[in-house]
């Protein structure tokens, strides 16, 4: 049996992981879009490194663009196998990818038209809204906590994550010639324990082999009753204080809801200042809808406040937004507001422009709500470059930059360590260390190896290992 890493290996981005059974079959964790500054990202994106066609089963952990944005592209080039993911899973699927289909397709309108210009080939998209299509057809709804033998040598469990609506660690038992099972357990994305909707991540089985997620290998994040507070507090100055506009750049499924959450509450608790919020993302308003019909990714605590709010993702002050003259007029309007909008690491989407427009104005602050790569224009300004490029054209950063650190997804390196607790560490034959930096990686594995673990491996890309049987 081999393991071969086509993503996420040696960073955070494009997640694709292929497992080859002893009986030939292939099987691909994730296949995920690679995104950000990455070198050779077109390349990485458009060539596989392995045959699409020759892939027997997808299993999905969750539907982030960079773990599920190239399965209509691997559709496109061969793929007609089945899919695997949780109901929640397929639900944001359907409306994620579409939108991943129409961004590559309205901004390559933009790269032709200067690239005719020049007289320079034009680029094919990577995918159409027709193979997002085609790729829904193939995705099987599994339920968490149901173990499904796909068939006579693989069984397949979902538990939950925590990360994302739907998010599932991925569980295989596949057997060997002698009848024996491997057990490989594919973390997925780890959330975080306490998290205000979601629950935490679930125990698992025994296994013999894990491919684990390192984020936060190097980090630790806040306490949430210190980042709710700070939150609120950073809300009265920019708003109350200075008059100004609050930028806050939020991935479109959880944490955008995650945040008008924590409002809802002061605001129900009159804690809130009176302040216009804007949600102003079409995916975050049909995101928000499909966080309302799937109750059973909630946590208890958050069940029992719907009790007593039945609208926990609206209240008085806030607006969602779709239309597109609606978003423009935010950026005319002086009015002291909240604007929410995507994407979290401000890569894309409405929030570019949002930040272009107020940047250059210190009343205002740009609020970094979760994890951002180096490279991408949340990263540099969380690094504290005083001059960015967007859109081609260079701004002076005159707003104030904050970070919350609290409001990432993502399991810290203590979070997962609790995760693991369910293990027996020296039945874990070998752990892979993928969806990282290389500084947060190689702490991490130090961290495995203090804690009495055994053979830790951080896999570059395309690095192939046997696993024993």
């Amino acid at each position: 049996m081999q393991i071969q890493f086509f993503g996420a290996a040696q960073m955070v981005t494009g997640s694709k992981h292929l497992l080859t059974t002893p009986s030939g079959t292939q099987i691909l964790l994730d296949c995920g879009l690679v995104q950000g500054y990455i070198q050779n990202r077109e390349d990485l994106n458009r060539k596989f490194g392995f045959d699409p066609s020759a892939v027997d089963y997808l299993i999905l952990s969750h539907a982030h663009i960079d773990h599920s944005g190239l399965i209509p592209r691997l559709v496109r080039e061969g793929f007609n196998g089945i899919i695997f993911c949780t109901p929640a899973t397929k639900t944001l699927c359907e409306i994620m990818l579409a939108d991943s289909a129409h961004i590559q397709t309205a901004d390559l309108k933009w790269v032709n038209k200067r690239r005719k210009n020049k007289g320079v080939d034009l680029i094919e998209p990577l995918y159409e809204l027709e193979d997002v299509e085609v790729a829904l057809k193939l995705m099987n709804e599994l339920d968490y906590d149901q173990t499904l033998k796909i068939d006579n040598e693989i069984s397949l469990h979902f538990t939950d994550a925590g990360h994302l609506l739907g998010s599932a660690s991925v569980h295989l038992d596949i057997k060997t010639g002698t009848g024996q099972k491997t057990k490989i357990t594919f973390s997925g994305d780890i959330g975080r324990y306490n998290d205000p909707i979601l629950r935490d991540p679930q125990p698992f089985r025994q296994c013999d082999y894990l491919i684990c997620e390192s984020t936060y290998g190097n980090k630790k994040h806040q306490l949430v009753e210190d980042a709710e507070a700070e939150l609120l507090d950073i809300i009265h100055d920019t708003c109350i204080e200075k008059k100004g506009k609050l930028i806050i750049p939020a991935f479109s499924v959880d944490r955008t809801q995650e945040i008008i959450y924590i409002l809802d509450k002061a605001v129900n608790e009159g804690r809130m200042p009176n302040v216009k919020v804007y949600v102003d993302s079409p995916l975050s308003v049909k995101a928000t809808q499909a966080m309302r019909i799937h109750a059973e990714c909630y946590r208890e605590e958050f069940v029992a406040y719907t009790q007593h709010d039945p609208e926990p993702f609206g209240f008085k002050n806030l607006k969602y937004i779709s239309d597109v003259e609606a978003s423009k007029a935010l950026n005319s309007s002086k009015e002291p507001c909240i604007i929410i909008s995507a994407s979290g690491m401000a890569e894309a989407g409405r929030v570019k422009h949002h930040i272009a427009n107020n940047i250059e104005n210190p009343k205002n602050t740009i609020l970094l709500v979760g994890y951002c790569t180096p490279e991408s224009l949340g990263g540099r300004l969380k690094a504290g470059e005083k001059m960015v490029r967007i859109f081609g054209e260079e701004y002076g950063v005159n707003a104030q930059v904050r970070s919350l650190e609290y409001y990432s997804a993502h399991a810290d390196y203590d979070e997962i360590f609790e995760w693991l607790k369910c293990q027996n560490k020296k039945k874990i034959k070998t752990i892979f260390l993928v969806h990282g930096e290389t500084t947060a990686l190689d702490a991490m594995k130090q961290k495995f190896a203090k804690k009495g673990f055994g053979k830790v491996r951080i896999p570059y890309m395309k690095e192939k290992f046997d696993l024993a049987v």
